[in-house]
């Protein structure tokens, strides 16, 4: 492990208007680690990654990541190229037309050439078995098929950690299998959100729980 955390937390503090969430929360997220966080619905989860990626601002506490106090936005856009997050709503990350284009924009984004790019949304589907979708309208596929596609569009941006938020809500079995198969076979740091006891029970080493505004740890 490196001297400092890939992803630390400290006295985190956030609310909604009239509904307190995060209360002095800490956290850190060490390279190799594998961490479940489960919890009551509305206890914060969702919003605990958003501020680990910037997408919504403690009133209270320091994030850092990559070992850099991460405050504005611009401090972030490093945070989003070496970080993936998948949604909990796959059609929060879906917005181009066909499954390529979706897998095809991080690394288009990041410089990749076409060639090279396209090169990596044919392994990346091939990944999380949906070898033969590049054509397919993202609008057309099943709910699992989404999420799928979500996590390709996720993976092909070579991060360095994962963030995970319900990756296997609503799937059948064998797209859960296939999550799970995928996640075991990387060798990424990553963080799941997930009410799912066989998730956290096979994807993770650590789990906590999040209730009354701070993370607990049920596992020793």
């Amino acid at each position: 492990m490196g001297r400092d955390p890939l992803i630390r937390l400290r006295g985190i503090e956030f609310s909604y208007p009239g509904r307190e969430v995060l209360k002095g929360l800490d956290f850190a997220l060490w390279r190799g680690d594998r961490v479940g966080i489960t919890g009551p619905n509305g206890s914060g989860k969702t919003t605990l990654l958003h501020i680990m990626m910037g997408l919504l601002k403690p009133q209270a506490g320091e994030v850092e990541v990559f070992g850099q106090q991460r405050r504005q936005e611009s401090d972030f856009k490093e945070v989003r190229r070496k970080v993936g997050l998948l949604f909990q709503d796959p059609d929060d990350q879906l917005f181009c037309p066909t499954v390529a284009e979706d897998v095809a924009f991080g690394p288009l984004n990041l410089g990749k050439k076409h060639p090279e790019a396209w090169k990596i949304v044919r392994e990346t589907l091939r990944a999380v078995g949906l070898e033969g979708f590049e054509g397919r309208l993202t609008h057309t596929l099943s709910g699992g098929e989404k999420r799928l596609a979500s996590l390709a569009s996720v993976l092909a941006m070579g991060p360095e950690v994962l963030l995970l938020d319900e990756p296997t809500a609503g799937l059948d079995e064998e797209t859960t299998e296939r999550v799970l198969r995928v996640l075991a076979e990387s060798d990424l740091t990553y963080l799941i959100v997930t009410h799912d006891k066989e998730v956290l029970s096979r994807a993770t080493d650590v789990v906590y729980r999040l209730n009354a505004g701070r993370l607990h740890r049920l596992n020793p």
